[in-house]
């Protein structure tokens, strides 16, 4: 790899900011949807994701990432596919080798692996039992979100991210020892893996190991250090849930630093709707419609824009509503 991404100021340690939720607990609605106000962002503790799940599958990450690369370019592709170094297709890059997959509902085979190696069988089942278990949390998640709002039925939410085509993606991330941090060379700064964005999605759920390395940005602009914990899920607002809360929830800006000397491996499930779902501030969340700050899409409409814009881009400005001011 060649670093092709600049040094960051480092970042407040927010360890003990992070809000933690006891998902066994029915009561814990409450701070989840305070958590989701306040940081769009949070940690969920006492899950029913077996932990062999987690372990069978980041071994089988971790195997595939020390593939020679020529092996791992077997499955290079875009959208899903494999990929090193560059993110998306317009210019943004980062220390960080990944492979994305389509883990929708109705999928037959697995068309992210075509051809590849003798541990496909191995990687797709891993994949997709764990895919499996943790589309079960997001949605026991959602719905406990739903309750603390006080909307019915409950599954207004978890319904958009479990229909049979709604659209669920699959990435792991491998971020490996950076050679180029270096004390005599740029200050012992971190380098970027990858850069500042929010995820589009309803809601994106990430594992990794031990290793640290993922920030948030804070309402005031401030970064924050999150602490890696393997035996936990960290929930992500995204942008369709900031839209059909009418902004109530914030869609997280979050970012990925690398270190000179341990790899940082993670997971993430990303729980979108289907493509022609309408998505638009919920009503029962508004006195009336003229309080809405977003036009409808679908979104395929908005998936679209979002993979034409660079990472760092406010994607939900032009779905803004432009508000009309009559002269007195």
């Amino acid at each position: 790899m060649t670093v092709l991404s600049k040094s960051v100021e480092e970042a407040k340690s927010g360890f003990s900011l992070i809000p933690v939720i006891d998902i066994s607990d029915p009561e814990s609605k409450h701070a989840l949807v305070k958590a989701c106000e306040d940081f769009g962002f949070f940690k969920v503790i006492n899950h029913a994701v077996p932990s062999e799940l987690v372990s069978v599958l980041e071994h089988e990450a971790v195997e595939f990432f020390t593939l020679p690369t020529s092996d791992k370019n077997q499955v290079a592709g875009y959208p899903f596919g494999y990929g090193n170094r560059k993110i998306g297709r317009n210019g943004d890059v980062g220390w960080v080798e990944y492979l994305l997959m389509n883990v929708k509902l109705d999928i037959g085979s697995d068309p992210f692996l075509p051809g590849l190696l003798n541990n496909r069988e191995t990687i797709r089942n891993a994949v997709l039992e764990y895919t499996t278990s943790v589309r079960k949390m997001t949605c026991d998640v959602l719905e406990m979100i739903t309750d603390g709002l006080g909307i019915q039925p409950r599954n207004t939410l978890s319904k958009l991210v479990s229909d049979q085509n709604s659209e669920s993606i699959f990435r792991l991330n491998n971020y490996p020892p950076c050679p180029c941090i270096d004390e005599n060379t740029n200050g012992g700064n971190n380098v970027m893996g990858f850069g500042e964005h929010t995820d589009p999605q309803i809601v994106s759920v990430l594992r990794s190991n031990k290793i640290s390395g993922l920030q948030i940005n804070l309402a005031d602009g401030s970064w924050i250090s999150v602490a890696s914990d393997p035996s936990s899920f960290f929930f992500n607002v995204g942008d369709s849930l900031q839209v059909l809360t009418n902004g109530r929830f914030k869609s997280v800006k979050h970012r990925v630093l690398t270190n000179s000397v341990e790899a940082r491996v993670s997971m993430i499930y990303f729980a979108g709707p289907s493509f022609t779902q309408r998505i638009s501030p919920l009503t029962c969340l508004m006195n009336n419609e003229d309080e809405s700050l977003y036009e409808e899409f679908t979104w395929s409409e908005y998936k679209t824009s979002a993979y034409n814009s660079r990472l760092s881009d406010n994607r939900l400005q032009p779905f803004e509503r432009k508000v009309v001011r009559l002269n007195d």
